[in-house]
């Protein structure tokens, strides 16, 4: 008798909310039933917005002059040359290496892989990206929360953090802005971040995929830009605020005191080399993204302004949802004030009206609160039946 092949024990804890929940709404869409309303992925391209041209144009002169091989490890150098001076932009100083990847979600997987050994681990907020989830298990390193403050904006609760933190802690993530919440954290949240950084010996991952899109005129403040001497390593790409997730292009700027880095930075360029290299030809885009028009930030802002007003007054507006208004990216997280748990609410909404949404349990949330993640992409008319349908479906089952 055959035995079973038995997968591996690290990926037992392995989820991915956004796109698990679609097995289900495709099962409710093959029944024809409902319209399906789509709230769930953050891909700007699904809806209404395109990539801006110039990125395109690029990448096909890129492929018609052979560009097709492989290339440098690290990314070509006009691309590292352009993500540099964008990180000077930004004001971030002390540039110690930059290398260019498959999505920001490749250069994350390395950098937690070439730092952490199992029985250690890493700070991660809650709610957040659960790509850290699923890396981290892999890993066998434990994932140890710090929760953000729903009455305070989402912001990261510093006590909460010192708390958490170890002989065994390597490293704090912070989402900067925030995926699920939106939020946009405050000069003294990062300066806060940086001390407890400094004073324990610990690297910063700073996530600043959004860093562009922000609301109300707020100001994006980078991480690394506060302290040259501290470690960090920031993390974007092309996917969000150059509208091209499929490119999959993104990078890694390692910044702070050399002495201290060397020997991680090496770490981190063996495990880079042992994969060759990102997209060769898509390289060329970067550049572009960096030094031609970028007016499509300024058009994609006001739209999703309109939206996260719509999304914010609208749900505000029904009984049993409370949302903090988003101030960047393109994500709400609404909490539900329900006797049931937020699993089945979203399962129940997807069922019997088509709108589907994802889950807060998928992004970690504080223990006995219950949200779930909508991304307010779609165009207004769209957001407009989701919302009457999510405050019909509120009606029925919680305040009839």
């Amino acid at each position: 008798m055959k035995r079973k092949i038995l997968p591996a024990r690290r990926t037992e804890n392995i989820t991915y909310a956004v796109r698990d929940i679609v097995e289900l709404a495709n099962k409710v869409k093959s029944t024809g039933n409902v319209e399906m309303l789509w709230l769930n992925i953050g891909d700007p391209n699904a809806y209404d917005f395109v990539t801006p041209p110039h990125l395109i144009e690029a990448t096909h002169r890129a492929l018609l002059d052979n560009c097709n091989g492989y290339c440098p490890s690290s990314g070509i150098g006009e691309a590292v040359e352009a993500i540099k001076g964008e990180a000077a932009r930004k004001g971030i100083r002390n540039i110690l290496d930059v290398f260019v990847t498959t999505g920001a979600s490749e250069a994350i997987d390395i950098c937690l892989t070439a730092l952490v050994n199992p029985g250690e681990n890493v700070l991660v907020p809650m709610p957040g990206y659960p790509l850290y989830t699923a890396i981290l298990s892999k890993l066998e390193v434990e994932e140890r929360p710090y929760y953000l403050n729903e009455e305070d904006r989402w912001q990261p609760n510093l006590d909460d953090i010192a708390s958490a933190i170890d002989y065994r802690t390597r490293a704090i993530v912070l989402i900067n802005p925030n995926n699920p919440t939106g939020s946009n954290c405050s000069r003294e949240t990062l300066e806060g971040l940086l001390e407890l950084a400094r004073k324990n010996n610990l690297i910063l991952f700073a996530d600043e995929i959004y860093d562009k899109l922000l609301f109300d005129g707020a100001e994006h403040i980078s991480l690394a830009s506060l302290d040259p001497e501290v470690p960090v390593i920031t993390f974007n790409g092309l996917s969000k605020n150059y509208l091209g997730p499929g490119l999959r292009i993104g990078w890694g700027i390692v910044s702070g005191d050399k002495s201290e880095l060397s020997e991680y930075i090496e770490a981190i360029n063996k495990l880079l080399r042992a994969r060759l290299c990102a997209n060769h030809p898509i390289q060329f885009a970067i550049k572009s993204a960096f030094e031609e028009d970028q007016s499509h930030i300024d058009d994609m802002i006001r739209r999703l302004t309109i939206r996260r007003d719509m999304t914010v007054d609208m749900l505000n507006a029904i009984d049993g949802i409370t949302c903090v208004k988003p101030e960047g990216a393109f994500y709400a997280f609404p909490r539900l004030h329900i006797d049931e748990d937020d699993n089945s609410f979203v399962k129940k909404l997807i069922e019997e009206t088509g709108v589907v949404v994802v889950p807060g349990t998928g992004f970690g949330q504080k223990p006995g609160t219950k949200h779930f993640r909508l991304v307010f992409l779609p165009p207004e008319d769209v957001l407009q039946k989701a919302y009457s349908q999510i405050a019909e479906f509120m009606k029925r089952h919680y305040h009839a």
